[in-house]
């Protein structure tokens, strides 16, 4: 009980603390209205990056060690070099030869090909993360730079922000600033995650408990906490089991954006049986407390069509849904990807990401996951994934002379990799998403039944025994047997303490 009233407290005060930390609009101490340098005229996005530097000297090169930055990871236990720059994905491939349109979500300015340059601090972009004023944004195509003069694309006006207006007025991060880019990946608002979109700009508790705008009204960086511009939890390295449970100050590692770190690995009231709590060794917080995903009312695309693709429709077709329930899978870690070099069997379902996990490996719990189906381009000779370029600066020019072997060799050429010349479809590609955003409030999250039936929700994991879902022939007739001899225990019992009251009243 001790132990339990002091993780309870320590739970108090961790989201008292950050809560206010993270929450207050009111608590800076500069404001940069006045700041002389921010008066001059500022007409570029990389000026602006050149005045903030003369204040925060360091800023730029913290932010250049940094995943953001280099859209680059090297996975500690697989060493595989993954991250945005290298990985393939079933939505628009890679970022190589799209590095114009891809790259307006990077949080820098100008890469538009391979020779961008990584070390130049002006190249960072402070506003992207840091604006308050709702008026900034990256154009879609443009490399990362914003609208400089008004104009169009697919319709749509960009309006040129006042870089001196935004950069007097910037602040912390916000759940905005950041989904500006994480709420739209893949090319629209909800595409990718499913559990990241536009309704968790301001959402209610129904939606997040925890971002609940009338409630504790956290923000990403509440939990995504940041040293030196480097933010805690990734999804190429995401911790499947938080074993050191409630973070304690001065604990630097990637722990810090889990569950556990706030609540523990015992996070309910303690019952008669405390059977819940028994449950948190083997089944992720997420799986009980996400009981589905794109609820927000924006719908998450579920399947990616390639070979549809024409000079008419270049994107190809597409499936989108609302919620839906998560698939369920044994994770303990070690992500990896597919990756151009190696060999795939096209007569299967390609996983473009996978995972190592089971019942039997005691680090492995049960995840929710969304997972995306594709049907995309492969070298039908080397049998591997290929890229492809979809996009450019002259987006409409280049699709009016769209050609896949050319749009395949174009990408492929570009970053020095091995094409055949002959390419086909790949009919079912598989990407794993793990959800861990739309948090249900405990009143919305799973039952027992959800999952202890038949047809319940983890019908697909039969690698282990569930009461109430699975059944033994053997075990079945011990425990009829025990719930027999338990009833004649019962009766014997009764009958005997009536003779021996009749006995007695005589």
């Amino acid at each position: 009980m001790k132990k339990l009233l002091t993780n309870s407290f320590l739970t108090l005060f961790i989201i008292c603390y950050v809560t206010t930390v993270y929450s207050s609009d009111t608590n800076s101490t500069a404001d940069h209205s006045k700041f002389e340098i921010l008066q001059e005229s500022l007409a570029t996005g990389p000026a602006v990056t050149k005045a903030c530097l003369t204040c925060h000297t360091e800023a730029a090169k913290q932010v250049h060690t940094t995943i953001h930055w280099q859209w680059q990871f090297t996975h500690p236990e697989t060493n595989q070099l993954l991250g945005k720059k290298n990985v393939i994905n079933s939505f628009c491939g890679s970022i190589v030869s799209n590095y114009a349109h891809c790259t307006s979500c990077h949080v820098g300015y100008g890469w538009e090909d391979d020779s961008f340059d990584f070390t130049k601090e002006e190249n960072v972009d402070c506003l992207v993360c840091h604006d308050t004023t709702g008026t900034y944004e990256k154009f879609p195509n443009d490399a990362g730079h914003p609208a400089y003069e008004d104009k169009s694309y697919n319709g749509i006006l960009f309006k040129a922000p006042d870089l001196n207006y935004v950069a007097q007025n910037v602040g912390k991060t916000s759940r905005k600033t950041c989904g500006a880019c994480h709420f739209y990946g893949g090319g629209g608002d909800g595409v990718k995650h499913g559990d990241l979109d536009s309704s968790l700009t301001e959402p209610d508790k129904d939606l997040d408990v925890h971002m609940d705008i009338d409630g504790l009204n956290f923000n990403c960086a509440t939990c995504h906490t940041t040293d030196n511009h480097d933010v805690k939890g990734s999804r190429y390295n995401l911790v499947a089991k938080d074993t050191h449970g409630i973070d304690i100050p001065g604990r630097d590692d990637n722990s810090r954006a889990t569950c556990e770190s706030c609540h523990g690995m015992r996070p309910h009231i303690r019952t008669i049986n405390n059977k819940i709590n028994d449950h948190t060794d083997r089944i992720a917080c997420q799986t009980c407390h996400i009981p589905a995903y794109a609820r927000g009312e924006v719908m998450t695309k579920t399947s990616w069509d390639w070979s549809k693709s024409s000079i008419n429709s270049p994107m190809g077709e597409f499936e989108w849904d609302e919620e839906l329930t998560p698939e369920y899978a044994w994770y303990s870690g070690n992500i990896q990807f597919t990756l151009l070099d190696e060999k795939i069997d096209p007569t299967k379902p390609v996983k473009i990401n996978h995972f190592s996990g089971s019942y039997t490996d005691p680090n492995a719990r049960i995840w929710p996951f969304k997972v995306m189906h594709g049907r995309q381009p492969y070298d039908t000779k080397n049998n591997t994934l290929v890229t492809t370029h979809v996009f450019g600066k002259d987006t409409a020019a280049y699709l009016q002379s769209f050609d896949w072997n050319n749009a395949i060799k174009t990408a492929m050429d570009s970053i020095g990799a091995e094409y055949s010349g002959e390419y086909g479809f790949i009919d079912n590609t598989l990407m794993y998403w793990p959800l861990s955003h739309m948090i249900a409030p405990k009143e919305d999250a799973l039952g027992c039944d959800d999952c202890h039936s038949k047809a319940g929700r983890l019908e697909s994991l039969t690698d282990f025994y569930m009461p109430g879902r699975d059944s033994n022939v053997w075990l079945d007739k011990i425990g009829w047997l025990m719930v027999l001899a338990t009833l004649v225990g019962v009766l014997l019992h009764g009958l005997g303490r009536i003779i021996f009251n009749r006995k007695r009243s005589k």
